[in-house]
């Protein structure tokens, strides 16, 4: 199981990668468009696209590698009981919140695929193909939660201070 969790994660970071270099792709495309005098139509409707699918689809990877931002000041001063409790209510309310952002960008997406809702620019875009990457990002994030939720809960590390502990231990140390 463990395998196939990590797998999902990493996919959904190499996913994120991916729509990172279509972003690139296209801004390339439009500088040379300019310079030759071509015009790429709707290319900046694409890459907004891709940076939403690149951003939600990073959510799950980047907590796992320890990467998102964690106000850490009041458990730095906490015991280890007191630190678990709290890191198992952190956690919680995070899945919590995002499950229940997670079911309504999911029920976006469906309700966009019914309705048939198309983008407003120039090429026509089904709406539930780019928020099909929000939603896909939301839910891997959800399950990234409630896996270190329930993996703090048994009294084990979380990924992200398992990967905050590895980047401490291979930092440099200067000495005087």
């Amino acid at each position: 199981m463990r395998t196939a969790l990590d797998w999902l994660y990493r996919a959904s970071g190499v996913l994120a990668g991916f729509f990172l270099v279509c972003i690139a792709a296209m801004t390339l495309a439009q500088i040379g468009g300019r310079l030759l005098s071509f015009a790429a139509r709707s290319f900046d409707d694409f890459a907004g696209f891709s940076m939403a699918a690149s951003f939600f689809l990073g959510l799950a990877w980047t907590m796992r590698c320890g990467e998102h931002i964690r106000v850490s000041l009041l458990l730095q001063n906490m015991h280890d009981g007191k630190r678990r409790a709290f890191e198992i209510i952190c956690l919680a309310v995070s899945l919590f919140l995002c499950g229940y952002f997670a079911w309504y960008t999911v029920d976006m997406t469906w309700t966009s695929y019914q309705l048939n809702d198309v983008s407003q620019g120039l090429v026509a875009v089904p709406l539930w193909i780019p928020q099909s990457g929000m939603a896909l990002g939301l839910v891997v994030l959800v399950i990234a939660l409630a896996d270190d939720l329930l993996v703090t809960f048994i009294g084990g590390t979380s990924s992200y201070q398992a990967a905050e502990a590895k980047k401490a231990d291979t930092m440099p140390t200067f000495e005087r």
